[in-house]
C-alpha cells in the first residue's frame, strides 16, 4: 500500500502574483493562460542560466548579463530558449539601475517561445517578488493540509458508517472531484461513486487497474495515467487481496494523492481476509467445532476465557457482509456473523463495546463458553429493548436481585410450571417477556418483535386467557416476570 505521506507544497498560480498590489508586475509578453503556475524564484544573471534552473521557476534578472550588441543578434532568442527548455515557468526582468525599459527583442523572443514576461518596476526588489512567492505558497500550503485533513475525517466517519464501502467511494469521488471505482479480484466493478469520466476514461481506468493486480512479483502498488484530460489513479488493496481502487478526475492536485491512499488503506482494512496467527487460530477453533468439539474445549484457541455477545442492526438499510465485518472492527472482534438483517459479534469482555453511529446494539452479560447460548438470548433481548427505546446500546442486566435468592433448580421448576400453558408457540412467551419489560407499552413491543401492535394485543389477551390471571395486577407482573427471567 502506497503511504499517505504528507501533500507536496502546491505550486502558485502566476495570476496570484499579479494579483499583489504591492508588488505592481506586469505581464507584458508571452501566455496569459490561468492554470500557468510558478514553483520557486530564482536570481540569476547568468548569460545561460540552464545550468542552475529545476524548473517551474520564475526567474528574475536585472539585465547585467546583457551585452551592449544583444538586440540586432540572436542572444535574446538563445537566452529564452535555454529558459524555456530547462522548464521554466516565467521571467520577471527588473528596470533600473541597469535597463529603463525591457529590451523589444526579449519581448519578442519570450512571446515566440511561450514564455510569460513580468516587467518588475523600480520600487519593486527581487527579494520582495521572492518573499511574496514562499507567501502564497505558505497559504496554499496550509489550505491544502486542512483539505486533506478534513478528508481524511470525512473518510474515516464514512468508514465507520453501515455501508461503508460505498460511502468511502462516495467520499473519496467527492472530494477529487471526479470518479472512485472498486473493482473485485477477478476485475469486475463492485461498486463505484461519482461523475462519470471522460470519452474512454472508464475503459482506461480498468485497464490500469490491471496493471497492479497482483500478478507476482515486481507488480506495482500504485500507478497514474491520462485519458482525454482525465487523471487515472489506481491502488492496490492489502498484500494480494486483489481488490484495486480505481480514481479518475479531471484533476489532480498536490493533495489528491494522499487523500486517494487515505481512501485505499480504509478501503484494504474493510475488504482484506485476515491471514495472521489469530486468523489461523479462528479456522482451526471452526474446525474443532464442526468435528464435535466442545465450544469449552475451544474457547482457548480464541484467546479469552469470558465474552460477550453483541446483537446489532443498522438503523436504515440492511446490512452487508463488508458492514458486518467493519462493525466488528470497530468492536474489536472479527468473530461476525450475518443472518437475518441482525449482525453478531462475539467480543472478548475486556473489550467493553461503545455505542456505534448507525447502528443499535444489545450486549449480553459476560458468559464463559458454556453459557455462549444463553448470552447469545441476552444479547437478542437486549437489542430488541434497545430498538424499542430507541436506545444506541442496551446492556443485559448482571447485578445481583431477589431472584439470586432462590435456588437454580428451584427457580426453573417453578417457572416451567407458571408458564406451561402459554409455552406452545413460544411467541407467546417471547411477547408476554418483551411487554412486560416495556411496562405494558403495545407500540414499543410492536417494535421490538417487528409486528403489528394489534398482534401484540392478541397475544398478551391469549396469554391472560391462558394463564387465568389479570395482567393488570403488579404481583402478578411480577411472579411472571420472574419466570420468564428463568427461561
Amino acid at each position: 500500500m502506497p503511504d499517505p505521506a504528507v501533500p507536496p507544497t502546491p505550486p502558485v498560480p502566476l495570476a496570484s502574483l499579479l494579483a499583489r498590489e504591492d508588488l505592481a508586475l506586469r505581464r507584458i509578453a508571452g501566455p496569459s493562460d490561468a492554470d500557468i503556475v510558478i514553483h520557486w524564484a530564482h536570481t540569476s544573471e547568468m548569460a545561460d542560466p540552464y545550468p542552475y534552473l529545476l524548473g517551474g521557476e520564475l526567474l528574475l534578472t536585472a539585465g547585467v548579463h546583457i551585452p551592449e550588441a544583444a538586440g540586432s543578434g540572436t542572444y535574446f532568442d538563445d537566452y529564452v530558449s535555454r529558459i524555456v527548455a530547462a522548464g521554466g515557468a516565467a521571467l520577471g526582468f527588473g528596470l533600473a539601475p541597469v535597463h529603463d525599459t525591457v529590451p523589444r527583442a526579449l519581448v519578442a523572443a519570450c512571446d515566440a517561445h511561450g514564455l510569460p514576461l513580468l516587467e518588475v518596476p523600480p520600487q519593486t526588489t527581487f527579494s520582495g517578488v521572492a518573499r511574496a512567492v514562499w507567501q502564497l505558497m505558505a497559504q496554499a500550503r496550509l489550505a491544502e493540509l486542512r483539505r486533506v485533513t478534513d478528508a481524511q475525517q470525512s473518510l474515516a466517519a464514512a468508514a465507520s458508517r453501515p455501508d461503508p464501502v460505498p460511502s468511502v467511494l462516495r467520499q473519496l469521488a467527492q472530494r477529487v472531484g471526479g470518479r472512485a471505482v472498486l473493482y473485485g479480484p477477478e476485475g469486475a466493478e463492485i461498486a463505484s461513486a461519482g461523475r462519470t469520466a471522460g470519452t474512454g476514461a472508464g475503459e482506461a481506468l480498468a485497464e490500469l487497474a490491471q496493471v497492479v493486480r497482483p500478478s507476482g512479483a515486481g507488480t506495482p502498488t500504485s500507478a497514474t495515467d491520462n485519458k482525454s484530460g482525465t487523471h487515472l489513479a489506481a491502488y492496490a488493496l492489502g498484500a494480494g487481496q486483489g481488490f484495486v481502487l480505481g480514481v479518475a478526475a479531471p484533476r489532480r492536485d498536490p493533495g489528491d494523492h494522499t487523500i486517494a491512499s487515505v481512501a485505499a488503506v480504509l478501503l484494504s482494512l474493510l475488504t482484506g481476509e485476515h491471514q495472521s496467527g489469530t486468523g489461523a487460530a479462528r479456522s482451526s477453533a471452526l474446525v474443532r467445532l464442526l468435528l464435535g468439539a466442545p465450544p469449552a474445549d475451544v474457547a482457548p484457541l480464541l484467546g479469552s476465557g469470558r465474552w460477550l455477545v453483541v446483537h446489532a442492526r443498522p438503523d436504515a438499510q440492511a446490512p452487508d457482509p463488508v458492514a458486518a465485518s467493519a462493525l466488528g472492527a470497530a468492536l474489536g472482534s472479527p468473530l461476525v456473523d450475518l443472518a437475518q438483517n441482525v449482525v453478531r459479534v462475539l467480543v472478548p469482555a475486556d473489550r467493553e463495546p461503545a455505542a456505534q453511529p448507525g447502528w443499535t446494539l444489545g450486549v449480553s452479560a459476560a458468559a464463559a463458553p458454556s453459557a455462549w447460548p444463553s448470552a447469545d438470548t441476552q444479547a437478542a433481548r437486549a437489542l430488541a429493548r434497545a430498538r424499542a427505546t430507541r436506545t444506541a446500546l442496551v446492556r443485559h442486566g448482571e447485578h445481583a436481585g431477589l431472584a439470586d435468592l432462590v435456588p437454580a433448580r428451584e427457580a426453573e421448576a417453578h417457572a416451567r410450571m407458571l408458564l406451561a400453558p402459554v409455552a406452545d408457540p413460544p411467541a407467546l412467551a417471547e411477547t408476554l417477556r418483551t411487554w412486560l419489560s416495556l411496562h405494558g407499552s403495545w407500540d414499543r413491543t410492536a417494535v421490538a418483535l417487528s409486528v403489528h401492535r394489534n398482534t401484540v394485543r392478541q397475544r398478551i389477551a391469549r396469554c391472560a386467557a391462558l394463564l387465568d390471571t389479570d395482567l393488570d395486577d403488579p404481583d402478578v407482573r411480577m411472579e411472571l416476570w420472574f419466570a420468564l427471567r428463568q427461561g
